[in-house]
């Protein structure tokens, strides 16, 4: 009875919530991504899943720095993106361009929905799988899941980067688009994780300057930015895989 009422008034410090509230942000800014979109405000609807994106990569950041990772902590955070990267921007881009194909567009808004739901359940499986072979050699399976809402949204940038051009009135194309991000985001390509990737010493301030030049391209063209982005992480596809497959080649030889 005494273990029993232990724990149930056991404290949970800070540094233990901070970690779960951040992830809480980027569920809320996915949802009100939604709430924009049914205003028609189509440029603050991309801007709160960016933002959901933002908060997605803080939440895991700073449970490590705060020593505060859990299982509880990566469960939310796989519903978060559910909602932020998958429901969200299929809601957003139905609502924006995919409506005029009426069951055929809302067919494909729930293809790409599935496909991110598919995605991060794959992802808990092999959770504590150290030795997937594309995890083990510092790769991801598959387009992540802000990068995929990312992709996802680029026509509406288009859109907004050059000034209403009317994407939308292709939607036949934007719903060939949404299917082939789809089968990226299910896709077992291996792909680039940040986290794995090593800079040399002598390219740090390269680097750095260029992270600037990015950041301030996105104060003054912030869609433009988005789009080169999107477009650098596709092209990037072919060396990543010649890269794996590099690497797996060499752990066979050894």
């Amino acid at each position: 009875m005494a273990k029993e009422k232990a724990l149930l008034f056991r404290a949970f410090s800070i540094r233990t919530i901070l970690p779960n509230a951040v992830t809480l942000f980027a569920f809320m800014a996915g949802l009100t991504s939604i709430r924009f979109a049914l205003a028609g405000k189509w440029e603050l609807a991309v801007f709160a899943i960016l933002l959901a994106g933002v908060f997605d990569g803080l939440d895991g950041t700073v449970a490590r720095l705060l020593k505060s990772t859990s299982r509880f902590g990566a469960e939310l955070d796989s519903l978060s993106d559910v909602v932020a990267f998958g429901v969200a921007p299929a809601v957003v881009l139905y609502l924006w361009g995919l409506q005029s194909l009426d069951r055929l567009g809302w067919a494909v808004a729930l293809i790409y929905a599935t496909a991110m739901a598919l995605r991060l359940a794959r992802f808990n499986a092999r959770l504590d799988d150290e030795e997937e072979p594309r995890k083990r050699l510092g790769f991801l399976t598959g387009v992540p899941a802000p990068m995929g809402a990312n992709l996802l949204l680029a026509p509406l940038m288009v859109d907004f980067a050059l000034e209403n051009t009317f994407v939308k009135d292709y939607a036949p194309v934007v719903a060939v688009y949404t299917v082939a991000i789809a089968m990226l985001i299910v896709s077992t390509i291996p792909t680039v994780s940040l986290k794995a990737l090593r800079i040399p010493r002598e390219w740090f301030v390269p680097v750095m300057l260029l992270i600037g030049i990015v950041i301030a391209g996105l104060f003054v063209r912030t869609w433009l930015v988005m789009i080169i982005i999107g477009a650098l992480y596709v092209g990037s596809m072919p060396w990543s895989y010649m890269a794996f497959e590099k690497r797996r080649k060499h752990k066979r030889m050894d």
